[in-house]
């Protein structure tokens, strides 16, 4: 029988955590959360609450994930036997496998614009209604979302050191990279400054308690915490690595990302007299007839269309994996079974939502179609409930001789981390799950 993976790095282990939080929420919800939110001040209150309140509950998944050895279910079952803190794993589980489902139809969203850029047969002329076209036709979008899922499937079936950490190695510099060639082009743009002050010169106005909720719950979702993918990736991880200098890491590559993306959208959208707060259009609308008007468009189409396709890619893959770690238990060499079986499941359940654009467009759930209900599963109710539990499990369950075991670190800083995950962190979560609802 095949022996437990482990990273084959630090950097590798790095790259593919911060793989797993960098997804479409650093790169395309954060700048519409903050052109919804005052700009400069909503990033100052981001960058504190995911160092202050985000890293605390990452670090606890990693110590959790570790500590255990094994998938979410069993590390939790080894670390409070005969308890029900195991379904923690459970639910993990669950919001993954929808998640994944609907995110996958994003995924191919992005397939198709970046099939029709390589093929130079997208609409110059009306972005807007090329957007709605694809997602109302039912072949396209499920032929996109399957062959995003077929590579999905493909990079986690080959494992951790030879699927999982080697497309995280090289997509993650690639996205860098990409990136920045994108802000520098950003920049150059006339009118490119009005933008970069929305982002960095504070608006005191909107320093309230609803830029902080708003703040608070995009810092918690952009870290991956609470559907136990960042547990998962630690497992993996072997005892000499130091879990608060990689939680750290992640953190701040997150930040970064979500930085730069802010510099790549708000000096282009200002500089051409667009709005900040277009929500999904920022990204298939308005920056698409950008590109269109500005030198090599083209050219920077691709690049942007390639870039979110790494992105989704790197937060779906540890979607998965945690599906796929929790079904093969010990059983290693049943992994490649386990991804096509789940990845096939998964593409399945995910229909109804690639078709709530088109043909199902008039079934309305809980939310609304079946593609916003199952946004409304996993953001509203399986993350929150999720991080909330991991957080006091890690704060009242693990011993703080556990605790101290797995962090190796100062005892000033321990003690503050612990006390953070025990009173601060679920209090803040509760209020964003309540903000929710009002």
């Amino acid at each position: 029988m095949k022996q437990r993976e482990q990273w084959t790095s630090k950097i590798g282990f790095i790259l593919a955590a911060a793989g797993s939080a960098i997804g479409l929420g650093a790169i395309w919800k954060f700048p519409y959360m903050a052109g919804m939110n005052g700009g400069s001040v909503f990033v100052l209150l981001f960058i504190f609450c995911t160092l202050a309140i985000g890293l605390p509950i990452l670090l606890a998944e990693f110590v959790i994930g570790r500590r255990g050895q094994s998938d979410a279910v069993t590390s939790l079952s080894k670390l409070a036997p005969k308890s029900k803190w195991h379904w923690i794993g459970w639910m993990g589980l669950g919001s993954s496998f929808i998640l994944l489902s609907f995110y996958s139809v994003v995924g191919g969203w992005i397939l198709s614009y970046l099939g029709r850029a390589l093929l130079f047969k997208l609409d110059l002329t009306n972005y807007s209604n090329l957007f709605n076209t694809i997602i109302a036709n039912p072949v396209e979008v499920l032929i996109a979302q399957a062959v995003f899922m077929m590579l999905t499937i493909w990079i986690v079936q080959s494992g951790i050191k030879g699927g999982i950490e080697r497309a995280s190695s090289w997509m993650m510099p690639l996205l860098f990279i990409f990136f920045i060639v994108l802000a520098i082009r950003s920049l150059t743009l006339e009118g490119a400054m009005e933008g970069v002050r929305f982002l960095f010169v504070p608006d005191w106005s909107y320093l309230n308690g609803k830029t902080l909720l708003m703040a608070l719950g995009q810092a918690f979702f952009s870290l991956s915490v609470g559907v136990t993918a960042m547990m998962t990736y630690a497992s993996y991880l072997s005892k000499e690595e130091r879990l608060g200098q990689s939680a750290f890491n992640v953190s701040i590559l997150n930040i970064v990302i979500s930085l730069l993306a802010g510099i790549v959208i708000f000096p282009a959208v200002f500089a051409l007299g667009q709005s900040p707060a277009e929500g999904p259009g920022l990204i298939f609308v308005i920056l698409p007839a950008i590109f269109n008007e500005i030198p090599f468009g083209a050219f920077f189409m691709i690049i942007f269309f390639v870039l979110m396709l790494f992105a989704t890619l790197t937060s779906s893959i540890s979607m998965l994996e945690i599906v796929v770690s929790t079904g093969i238990r010990s059983k290693y060499n049943r992994r490649k079974q386990a991804a096509w079986l789940f990845g096939i499941l998964i593409f399945i359940v995910g229909i109804p939502s690639a078709l709530s654009f088109g043909l199902l467009a008039d079934i309305q759930l809980p939310g609304g179609t079946f593609f916003d209900f199952a946004d409304m599963l996993t953001s509203r109710f399986g993350l929150p409930i999720g991080a909330l539990l991991i957080s006091i499990f890690a704060g009242h369950v693990l011993t703080s001789a556990q605790t101290k075991d797995e962090l190796r670190m100062h005892p000033f800083l321990h003690s503050a981390w612990k006390f953070i995950v025990r009173f601060i962190a679920p209090a803040a979560i509760v209020i964003i799950f309540i903000a929710a609802f009002f």
